[in-house]
């Protein structure tokens, strides 16, 4: 089964195409002083090997440009730059050589402010993306329900932006409501075809943010609707990227290693809990869609996952090594987790990649 995706239309951001049915790509924003260099590209490198595709960068004054313009020159990712308030800021980060700008319009100080930045984004031909979330919603549309308030400030300020002359536009519309952020973009996007950045925001923790974003994001993304998405964690950006993908990767999205894993009882003879983390560390990252199967004894192994790829089976002391439900090997449990990432790894060489 596969998702039919909503066809918007085609934005570039650096290496990356956003909208017309390209892949759904993964965003995140780094935490470190745009200013302190060093740190910050060291951060976006960690991200870049965890699967992040675009990042994004706070310019909070004019002491980050000079860090900024550094940045964009070393980034293996697209740089988007984050502007609130200051539209000089934001001429400013373009010169920098930054792939997007990520504006709020409903923060700028005025309307010619942001007219401004558009015109100057159209000029180099970079593109912006509009966010809106409850705390910029056009005075205009105040007293309006919070779901057509976002909607109607949107698309204000996107017609906004349209006549300075940028068309190359992604939108964001983001509550820390599941159910606010879903009928919004749902409502926007039946009636624009812009490319759409999917997000919960202020979505708590990072088991908080799982839930929400796994809800708000999954439910869109299984209509079709979204072209990039950031699942917001409030920790480190690295905790973001796994739950991404996970995301992506339970709608068949993008590729990835799935592990399927007993929830274990009394006849467990092993931790399988350690195993199944050990081994989705050790898997994450290999191109190549697979599912994996760890289960805890006999019982549960190769009948009830005869539908994995490859997995193992936990025995009192001996388990079993099986392949799409049929016994590869035999031999002790301490022997079972190297054996079957040995497969795997065998699997994607086969596949003609690089594990």
């Amino acid at each position: 089964m596969e998702i039919k995706r909503r066809i918007s239309r085609q934005v570039t951001v650096g290496n990356i195409t956003l909208g017309g049915g390209f892949p759904v790509a993964i965003q995140s924003m780094t935490n470190t002083d745009t200013s302190d260099v060093s740190a910050t590209l060291a951060q976006i490198d960690n991200l870049y090997k965890l699967g992040c595709q675009l990042i994004r960068v706070a310019v909070p004054d004019k002491d980050a440009l000079p860090g900024l313009k550094e940045i964009c020159a070393h980034s293996p990712l697209p740089v988007v730059a984050d502007i609130h308030y200051d539209h000089v800021l934001a001429l400013a980060a373009l010169e920098a050589g930054v792939s997007k700008l990520r504006i709020n319009p409903g923060t700028m100080a005025t309307e010619k402010a942001a007219a401004q930045v558009a015109v100057a984004a159209a000029q180099a031909r970079i593109p912006i993306r509009i966010g809106v979330n409850s705390g910029s919603i056009h005075r205009r549309y105040r007293h309006m329900d919070r779901v057509e308030a976002l909607v109607s400030s949107a698309l204000h300020y996107c017609a906004q932006v349209e006549d300075s002359g940028c068309g190359d536009i992604i939108v964001s519309l983001k509550s820390s409501s599941v159910l606010e952020t879903y009928a919004a973009n749902r409502a926007f996007a039946a009636r624009t075809d812009y490319p759409l950045h999917l997000g919960v925001t202020e979505a708590g923790t990072l088991h908080s943010s799982t839930i929400k974003s796994a809800m708000g994001i999954g439910s869109l993304l299984l209509e079709g609707i979204g072209d990039t998405i950031r699942v917001s964690v409030t920790g480190p950006p690295e905790a973001e990227i796994p739950v991404a993908q996970d995301i992506l990767q339970a709608l068949n999205l993008r590729q990835g290693i799935e592990i399927i894993s007993c929830p274990t009882c009394g006849r467990a003879q092993v931790d399988v809990a350690a195993v199944a983390e050990e081994l989705q560390t050790r898997l994450a990252g290999m191109d190549i869609s697979l599912s994996v199967a760890v289960m805890g004894c006999p019982v549960n192994g190769p009948g009830e996952a005869a539908h994995a790829d490859l997995g193992i089976a936990f025995g009192k002391e001996r388990g079993v090594l099986f392949r799409k439900g049929k016994v590869a090997a035999t031999m002790d449990n301490a022997q079972l987790p190297d054996a079957l990432f040995q497969a795997v790894e065998q699997q994607v060489r086969d596949a003609g990649r690089e594990p």
